[in-house]
């Protein structure tokens, strides 16, 4: 049994990597996990908070680097919307 859960326990892990490779955050990772894969979100986050253990310097970089494209995208969102108002109150004046 010891060998089997290893296996299951390593497989999870190599999920959990996947799933960094799409920025995703742990809730994501359980969800998507849970979904796609059948594995409880507990096991997950368990074994994501191992990773994180063994891994600190890492998750902490990936924790930050993911933090500021939320808020390059938030920015981004911003811009696009104050772009699209002045675009609409352009077309509206030309039409008066």
């Amino acid at each position: 049994m010891g060998d089997s859960s290893a296996a299951y326990i390593h497989m999870v892990q190599r999920l959990i990597e996947e799933c960094i490779l799409f920025n995703m955050s742990r809730e994501e990772c359980m969800e998507a996990l849970s979904k796609h894969a059948n594995i409880k979100p507990v096991i997950t986050s368990t074994v994501w908070k191992e990773l994180e253990k063994e891994n600190k310097e890492f998750f902490e970089a990936y924790t930050k680097r993911r933090e500021e494209r939320a808020s390059e995208m938030d920015a981004i969102q911003r811009i696009h919307s104050l772009l699209l108002e002045t675009s609409s109150k352009d077309t509206n004046g030309n039409d008066a």
